[in-house]
């Protein structure tokens, strides 16, 4: 019914602009999916902050009280690539699956029998260690806690980082892509054999490189030797949200909102 976009700027910019919109438009229930680290143990003492996040300004942000004491509402609490995950399970039925979302940074979201994984933490997929590129070795990534993780070198900063330009002006044929999805079905690889899910999504700004899942699903084969039996055809099992323009995450927090607001 009615939307809006507000820059991520400070964390008191942010959540006043935020709340001022909630004010104006009041719901029953809100599903919030951020960028983390985020402490979701709601036995922690700081339940609902944003950790040790590399966004500049925001570590140690109270998030979730900041809404929750202002609003007074019931708040579902997840990362934002967690909610990607589950707003594709809500549109295909798929309860067992792996949201990889690759863009300004990386970072990964698995459902089991239609639940979030992890316990006390969420998981960090985005920060896993990947086997470096024959041709890449000399690229020291640009994670500033794991130096060459997957974020590190993968993510859209990364490509910058190492090209010096912006993956949408590297032509089709540069070998940047061919490293990138060396490092993406690696990330797809691991999560088929730790979680043997019925699908991996990959979503975000990188992706829309038409020429990319493509060049993920040879290099995953390639890595894969036949091991195991996929679930699926791999056109089926590595592939792009069927949300149109990332919203993922928007029917997620949509559909945990409301399941939130049942639980009342």
């Amino acid at each position: 019914m009615e939307r809006v976009s507000i820059p991520t700027t400070t964390p008191a910019e942010t959540l006043a602009r935020t709340l001022d919109f909630f004010k104006q438009h009041p719901v029953s229930a809100i599903g919030l999916g951020s960028f983390g680290p985020l402490d979701i143990n709601p036995k922690s003492p700081h339940y609902g902050f944003i950790t040790h996040t590399p966004k500049a300004g925001w570590a140690q942000t109270d998030l979730l009280g900041s809404l929750t004491r202002v609003l007074n509402i019931p708040i579902s609490f997840t990362t934002d690539v967690n909610a990607s995950a589950y707003g594709e399970k809500s549109a295909t039925g798929v309860e067992n699956l792996v949201y990889f979302t690759i863009g300004t940074g990386i970072g990964g979201g698995a459902l089991q029998n239609g639940a979030f994984i992890g316990g006390i933490a969420h998981a960090e997929m985005g920060h896993q260690f990947v086997k470096r590129h024959p041709d890449d070795t000399a690229f020291p990534g640009i994670c500033p806690f794991h130096g060459d993780c997957l974020e590190g070198v993968a993510s859209g900063p990364a490509i910058e980082a190492r090209a010096g330009r912006r993956g949408e002006t590297i032509p089709e044929d540069d070998e940047t892509w061919e490293i990138l999805a060396y490092y993406l079905a690696q990330a797809a690889l691991n999560a088929t054999l730790t979680l043997a899910p019925e699908k991996i999504i990959f979503g975000g700004g990188v992706m829309a490189q038409q020429h990319m899942l493509a060049r993920v699903r040879k290099q995953f084969s390639q890595l894969l030797a036949d091991y195991v039996t996929l679930p699926s055809a791999l056109t089926d099992y590595l592939v792009l949200p069927v949300s149109a323009d990332n919203g993922s995450a928007t029917l997620g927090n949509f559909v945990l909102a409301r399941e939130k607001s049942y639980q009342r």
